[in-house]
């Protein structure tokens, strides 16, 4: 759902990208959110001191604490993909709360933005699979029992693939009726205060939905692990 003023797209307009801005504002709002990880990260960066501030300390704890849980749920193994599953979940809450700025479009309100986080997801599990499994990860799709194996195959393809599908439609939905809900707030009463009960809501289900995204993708790379054992 757009909003009736998009800045940036206005912006990409000035410079005569008026098809671009008018087709693909998903895309431009996910460079956005992109560009402020890489500002965020080298700002960051910069201020790393031997003995931390308080925020620095605060941030560390966090960022110690999202990575304790991570290995609980996925164990030691699941350490080194820490780094892919935290970019997954700052991505995806941070582009569910740009549309809750004034302005400003979710890019996971746009189904191809979904899709695209949802195969990452796919190809890591798979790849996990086989780096840990090797070709024998090929077994997973076969079954236990070899004669099975015309019936299990379809059926496993079908699982995985649906995993995609889920991905991709639950985040998709919760984010576009979100943002719907606040644009028809913001046209009926919005001079009555009446969306701003509805952002605070906004900003919780932004951040269970980065959670609940998160937390499949560990179960489904988890998943890929334990196959190798």
């Amino acid at each position: 759902m757009e909003h009736p003023i998009l800045f940036l797209s206005l912006l990409f307009e000035t410079f005569g990208l008026e098809d671009f801005a008018h087709h693909y504002p998903h895309v431009i709002y996910s460079w956005l959110v992109v560009l402020g990880f890489i500002c965020a990260g080298w700002i960051a960066g910069k201020g790393v001191q031997i003995i931390p501030n308080r925020i620095q300390n605060f941030i560390e704890v966090v960022i110690d604490g999202i990575e304790n849980f991570q290995v609980e749920m996925m164990g030691e193994e699941g350490r080194r993909y820490f780094p892919l599953i935290a970019t997954i979940g700052l991505y995806v809450f941070a582009c569910n709360l740009l549309g809750l700025v004034p302005g400003m479009l979710s890019p996971t309100a746009n189904i191809n933005t979904t899709l695209s986080v949802a195969l990452v997801t796919f190809c890591a599990t798979h790849y996990v699979g086989i780096r840990y499994h090797g070709i024998k990860y090929i077994k997973h799709f076969t079954g236990s029992i070899l004669p099975m194996a015309p019936l299990m195959i379809p059926i496993e393809i079908i699982g995985h693939l649906s995993r995609v599908l889920s991905l991709t439609l639950r985040l998709f939905g919760n984010i576009m009726g979100e943002d719907l809900v606040l644009a028809i707030l913001f046209l009926l009463a919005g001079k009555f205060l009446a969306p701003v009960p509805m952002m605070f809501l906004g900003i919780f289900t932004s951040f269970v939905q980065a959670l609940i995204f998160s937390l499949l993708s560990m179960l489904y790379i988890s998943g890929a692990i334990e196959e190798a054992h």
